[in-house]
């Protein structure tokens, strides 16, 4: 540290601090009640604990209270007076009624699973399960499914398939596995047989797997039928049959041989990576109800008389197709497809929706057709944002119809924003329900009949409830009309106090480049301007101070006009934020994100300095005193930056940048993103991790390692100042509270002691 740097740490730890007690709204949950004008809320809050290096969760309850029908009135929230802290539980998800809630509380370190079933008053069952039936419940955004069946007997989740057994030895050799424990002085364990998982953040985790647990009797079950090749996610309840029959599971499914190269067995990395094929598939539930008399037993298959079973593909047709949702009258079951990001390469595309008319008396043995509800949308009708611009969702609500029976809630972004779609899967009409004269973002937190729950905030307002109102309107007015939203008066308002009078000065806009130097092949979407999101420091004029250029990750991923803590605290700084979505980010049209591909190191990188060079004209910005940082892909654009184009930057952090492609192919668990990215969508049916020396050469020219010459020299001539920070225990994201912390406060403090510097 130099002179200044310990008050320097000192005064900057103190403000991220306050950045850092600022709750996140992670979901919410409509608990019904038996009065139409009534409901209860439960959020799902965290907050991150920097001592114990996890994050904090709480559950907070709401009473709601609406004039059902009107639609006049503001609703009334009574909140509980305290959060409740639900230390050591991974999952909490209420039944159908409200009237229970399961627990779960996954084992560590070989311990088991608990199951709880609690009631308004007690837990009515615990339920322990052994590690030998199966491990953890997965909990996170791509395989995670809990789902209660209507009678509230049943719930089916997606866990971990039992540990393989692995070789014990003894003073004598190889001995059986269960007479040896962990604590056994006398024997140990083997390795035995490496197998593969699903990537980063799946360590150990690479065969999840689908099972029923009953609660009359206490007991879990696994699934039959289900393809050890397939990997079981996002499971759902299908409508039971006449007479409680038939009960069915339907659930996403992909396939371990995923490997592009010559369709090679291989699990790719899948976290934030939409383009791993996949289809919806029903299997039978392993808990049958009685049969009535006279009939023949059901089997697996549904065919009478036959015997064995294989879970059924609904969606042969489909590359990709993720969270099915089933209507509440289960007429309707709708789902995502990413079939563009498969078929691609890209890992990240626009989706498109579609809807299958589900019989009420299915079989297994009866195909069902798909309709398509919304396309892709390949460009945009317009240039100035005002234009549906496709469909592209990260998650599914678990209940997204409204109570009409035809409309479903999306969350959605649309160019720099995150936006709700209402989706009327009769018609196919597709409406932008939140406003649009705002630099906000919105994301659906839960349903409550007509209305919606949400979370809005922008970069210098943090997360706040709002409750959408549908309106009685005349069709002509449209769908967007018939939407009024209330800011909701909550306890987050007094945690967001603080951070909201550090950011009192400045102000958000939203910024249309023009594309610099378009070519004649290139596609229509990819002419189209690309965004930035400026925030300026107003109290003293964005021009009169430094300008931090936040580059995010992908390519394939997007920076909205959400609150963001990093962002917010870098802000609060005094300096200005210019947030730049270059093209290949999602929420332009699909022409605009694949014009990428093939071309990264070069149109991504003039993008990012044609968005400059805009600011600077607009005399927003001071050219001499600019800074970039960026993750991953923005780290990748970081250092070609200051590669390329030494001079226009004074200072830079690079967080976990990809500096050299021919490097990474061989190491990496996406290694098919390295030939898509560098060589183009085509060449994803090169990926190995044995690249071609021509594919090697190609990975070096597009990397950032070529021109390290370049900035290496221009650190020399201003005096080299660098410096590496290291965090182990930490994943690719960065993302452990003190990680996360330490990482931004040194960059708050590198930052303002070189743009001080040229000042």
């Amino acid at each position: 540290m130099d002179a200044m740097a310990p008050e320097e740490y000192a005064s900057q730890s103190k403000l991220l601090q306050e950045f850092t007690n600022v709750p996140s709204i992670d979901s919410a949950s409509i608990l019904k009640t038996n009065d139409e004008d009534r409901s209860r809320a439960m959020f799902s809050i965290s907050q991150p604990d920097l001592l114990a290096n996890t994050n904090r969760k709480y559950v907070l309850y709401s009473h709601i209270t609406t004039r059902a029908g009107t639609g006049t009135t503001s609703p009334d929230f009574q909140w509980s007076p305290f959060p409740t802290e639900t230390t050591g539980v991974s999952a909490t998800v209420p039944s159908p009624s409200g009237s229970k809630l399961l627990v779960v509380r996954n084992g560590e370190r070989g311990c088991p699973t608990k199951l709880e079933i609690v009631c308004q008053s007690h837990v009515e069952k615990e339920i322990h399960v052994a590690g030998s039936v199966h491990g953890p419940l997965y909990t996170d955004e791509w395989f995670h499914g809990v789902s209660w069946n209507q009678e509230e007997t049943l719930v089916a989740y997606v866990a971990e398939a039992p540990a393989t057994p692995r070789p014990a030895f003894n003073r004598s050799g190889y001995t059986r596995e269960e007479g040896c424990s962990e604590g056994d002085c006398s024997a140990w364990k083997g390795q035995g047989v490496w197998e593969e998982d699903w990537g980063e953040t799946y360590s150990k985790k690479g065969r999840p797997s689908l099972f029923v647990l009953d609660i009359p009797r206490g007991e879990v079950v696994a699934a039959k039928g289900v393809p050890t090749s397939l990997s079981v996610g996002q499971v759902v309840w299908a409508p039971e049959s006449p007479g409680g029959r038939h009960k069915y599971l339907v659930f996403v499914g992909w396939s371990e041989r995923n490997g592009f190269f010559q369709n090679t067995a291989r699990k790719l990395g899948i976290k934030y990576c939409s383009n791993r094929p996949c289809a919806l598939y029903a299997a039978p539930c392993p808990i049958q109800g009685p049969e009535p008399p006279g009939n023949p037993p059901a089997t697996t298959d549904g065919k009478s008389g036959s015997g064995g079973a294989v879970a059924r593909n609904l969606t042969p047709g489909f590359s990709s197709a993720l969270f099915p949702r089933f209507s509440r009258d289960g007429r309707l079951l709708v789902f995502l497809s990413s079939k563009q990001a498969v078929d691609s390469g890209a890992h990240n595309a626009t989706d498109s929706l579609h809807v299958i008319n589900w019989p009420s008396d299915w079989k297994m043995d009866e195909q069902l057709d798909v309709t398509q509800v919304v396309p892709v949308v390949m460009c945009p009708e317009d240039d100035d944002g005002g234009c549906f611009p496709g469909l592209y969702c990260s998650s599914v609500l678990p209940d997204p119809w409204l109570s009409d029976g035809r409309t479903v809630i999306l969350t959605s972004s649309w160019r720099s924003a995150e936006v709700i779609l209402s989706v009327d899967v009769l018609s196919g009409k597709v409406a932008r329900i939140t406003p649009e004269d705002s630099c906000y973002s919105w994301r659906a937190l839960a349903l409550d009949g007509t209305n919606v729950l949400a979370v809005s905030s922008s970069p210098i307002d943090p997360p706040s409830i709002s409750y959408g109102r549908r309106l009685a309107v005349t069709p002509a007015e449209g769908e967007a009309r018939r939407w009024t939203w209330d800011e909701v008066t909550s306890p987050f308002m007094a945690s967001n106090s603080k951070v909201k009078s550090l950011l009192l000065h400045h102000s958000v806009s939203i910024l249309k480049i023009p594309v610099p130097s378009p070519s004649a092949d290139l596609s229509d979407g990819g002419k189209l301007p690309l965004e930035a999101i400026f925030v300026s420091c107003s109290c003293k004029g964005s021009s009169r101070s430094p300008t931090v250029v936040v580059l995010h990750g992908g390519p394939h991923s997007v920076s909205v006009s959400s609150y963001s803590k990093s962002s917010a605290f870098l802000a609060s700084l005094g300096f200005n934020l210019l947030v730049v979505n270059y093209r290949g980010t999602p929420g332009y049209g699909e022409e605009a994100l694949q014009s990428l591909p093939g071309k990264v190191g070069s149109q991504d990188v003039e993008d990012c300095l044609a968005a400059l060079d805009f600011a600077v004209e607009e005399e927003l910005v001071d050219a001499s005193r600019v800074a970039v940082v960026g993750i991953s892909h923005g780290g990748f654009l970081t250092t070609h930056l200051i590669g390329q184009a030494p001079d226009r930057f004074a200072v830079a952090a690079a967080r976990n940048p990809v500096c050299n492609l021919s490097l990474m192919a061989g190491t990496t668990d996406i290694p098919d993103w390295c030939y898509v990215v560098a060589c183009g969508t085509q060449a994803k049916r090169y990926a190995s991790e044995a690249p071609s020396p021509g594919h090697l050469r190609l990975f070096y020219q597009r990397s950032p390692i070529a021109h390290v010459s370049k900035y290496a020299r221009s650190l020399i001539e201003r005096g080299g100042d660098v410096k590496i920070m290291m965090f182990p225990e930490d994943i690719h994201e960065i993302n452990l509270p003190r990680s996360d912390f330490e990482s931004f406060l040194n960059i708050g403090v590198w930052f303002k002691k070189h743009l001080n510097a040229v000042a």
